[in-house]
């Protein structure tokens, strides 16, 4: 697509102007894109696509289904040289997203080549949990691409169906913002030593009528029988509940081998969801834990990522006392 577009304008303003050097040099450019209409955003994606395209760029776009179908109309037969992936299976669980994107970078970037993406993990309708989940996913994802060279992600935002809180979180999670008409280095933006600090943010707290159990080594039984039991009167099938059964385990045998040898685990329900939450004395000072498939020869971080892979939504938080892992799962 030539001439003058959104990420090649003719800046005016010195700002913005600094604003797109900053863009061309970093290694890993992370947008988020503000839209307020439909037509504002499929002008924006076509215009990123198709730069990308047009320059033998490998472009990777990962929306809802319904978006992916007006993009691919639109593009027409440029739509056979991207690769497309529905979100709402991609990113149900925020913590999944990562490994797609190191899969595509792994596959399609080697050497440094120039590679782009779009991404949009937060739309209208995410609970609370998810929404926590998805700002924590945007921040580390600088953390996580922070040295892969030519890497550009956009993520878009509609401004006009989200929360106004939620969009002005976009700003802190991303080094730059752009809309139809601009492009500019976000003020708010926390940067890398605030993402790499362990993740303190509060929780609600479980209700007093949660069921609670206390276990160490000799009582991991127990905790399986109390997933269990909780899992059939919540009426989950069977390969969810046997799912949700390794899932509640993995992340108690951690408490054990990494969070001083023993813990607590609680369980009620919350709404459509049956929840656990696994509490030990342990500090999780590796942000990207459970966010990265471990390798072979790694000593830990299985657990985390097992539980991602499984359940709906994995939160874990590492406070003055200690770890919290609290596991979602959808009846």
């Amino acid at each position: 697509m030539g001439g003058k577009g959104r990420h090649q304008p003719s800046y005016e303003d010195t700002a913005l102007m600094t604003a797109a050097v900053s863009h061309q040099d970093a290694a890993f450019v992370h947008e988020a894109f503000l839209y307020r209409a439909p037509d504002e955003f499929l002008r924006g994606m076509l215009e990123f696509i198709r730069d990308g395209v047009e320059a033998g760029e490998p472009v990777f776009v990962v929306l809802s289904a319904e978006k992916i179908e007006r993009l691919r109309a639109a593009l027409g037969e440029d739509a056979d040289r991207v690769l497309f992936a529905d979100m709402a299976e991609v990113g149900s669980n925020p913590a999944r997203i990562i490994a797609a994107w190191h899969d595509f970078v792994n596959e399609h970037g080697a050497g440094g080549r120039p590679i782009r993406g779009i991404g949009e993990p937060i739309w209208a309708g995410r609970s609370d949990p998810e929404l926590a989940e998805c700002h924590r996913h945007e921040s580390l994802l600088n953390l996580a691409f922070a040295d892969t060279p030519s890497f550009r992600l956009l993520c878009p935002y509609d401004v006009s169906a989200l929360d106004p809180a939620v969009v002005e979180e976009a700003t802190r999670t991303h080094p730059f913002v752009s809309d139809v008409e601009s492009f500019r280095e976000s003020q708010s933006y926390r940067g890398l030593g605030a993402i790499s600090a362990p993740f303190a943010d509060a929780l609600s707290e479980p209700p007093d009528s949660a069921e609670k159990l206390a276990f160490d080594k000799d009582s991991l039984g127990e905790v399986r029988e109390l997933v269990t039991s909780r899992a059939a009167e919540a009426g989950l099938p069977g390969e969810r509940m046997d799912a949700l059964v390794l899932a509640v385990n993995e992340i108690a045998t951690n408490s054990i081998r990494h969070g001083g040898g023993t813990g607590v685990i609680r369980s009620w329900d919350e709404g459509s969801f049956l929840l656990f939450q696994v509490e030990d004395s342990g500090r999780i000072d590796a942000p990207l834990a459970g966010r990265r498939q471990p390798v072979l020869d790694q000593p830990g971080g299985r657990g985390l990522w097992l539980a991602n892979q499984l359940c709906d939504l994995v939160q874990v938080r590492t406070f003055e006392l200690g770890n919290v892992v609290r596991i979602h799962m959808a009846r």
